[in-house]
């Protein structure tokens, strides 16, 4: 039998880092028994998301895969991955004086921050639908969390309920069109579709394939809110 190499996970070491700073900030958050435990949790997490852009480019020289296949990092992915790091840096700095005026100024927003910025970076790098998937489930649950962080406001646990239930349902057709892509075309991978799609006559397999896809952007019109699948916008912003 051949013998599979290990994943390079130098590859995917800015993921990583933020994976591991995320657990370790909401650990330290939870023992930190301090009033100004919120203020140390949100410098850190700036802290964590400047010092991953480094880690960024320095896995980005050439076009490189790992975990099968399934996960890619180059020059582009690099440069998304970047504004999306600062970004999310910026969004914990500007947005301290609002949360001390709704009073919700709570270590875990920063926190979910990360997390929902990993699952990001984890789409920017897809080479395979369920890498996209699992990035885009990540992104969703924090920003789940985010939506109904006001616990006192019953507009913010509506508006929170509504995304959850309209998300997950967006999230299964999202699935079942992978499903239906992986059963007529034999894969998830982004570059065996590629090659496959190309060769495809009209019959079954292409009706196949169309639907999946079909299913798929029903699924990201419902994530990225677009009419008509926009109706939990409103409530969320």
């Amino acid at each position: 039998m051949p013998v599979e190499t290990p994943p390079d996970l130098t590859i995917a070491l800015p993921e990583i880092f933020l994976a591991i700073a995320a657990l370790t900030l909401l650990m330290v958050g939870v023992f930190l028994k301090r009033a100004n435990e919120s203020r140390t949790i949100s410098f850190s997490c700036i802290a964590v998301l400047i010092l991953a852009i480094p880690l960024v480019i320095s896995v980005s020289n050439d076009r490189m895969t790992t975990f099968g296949g399934a996960f890619i990092v180059d020059e582009f992915s690099a440069y998304i991955k970047i504004l999306v790091l600062l970004s999310a840096a910026a969004i914990i700095l500007i947005s301290k004086d609002y949360l001390k005026i709704q009073l919700i100024d709570l270590f875990e927003f920063p926190v979910l921050i990360i997390l929902a910025t990993l699952g990001m970076m984890m789409m920017i790098s897809a080479n395979d639908l369920l890498g996209v998937y699992l990035g885009i489930e990540l992104q969703s649950l924090s920003l789940y969390i985010l939506a109904a962080f006001q616990k006192s406001s019953s507009r913010s646990a509506e508006s929170g309920l509504k995304y959850f239930v309209l998300g997950a349902l967006s999230s299964g057709l999202m699935l079942y069109g992978m499903s239906m892509i992986y059963g007529f075309a034999g894969t998830t991978g982004f570059d065996e579709l590629s090659r496959i799609f190309s060769k495809f006559d009209d019959g079954p397999v292409f009706f196949g394939v169309t639907v999946g896809i079909v299913f798929i952007a029903a699924g990201f019109a419902f994530k990225v809110s677009s009419v008509p699948f926009h109706m939990w916008t409103p409530d969320v912003y």
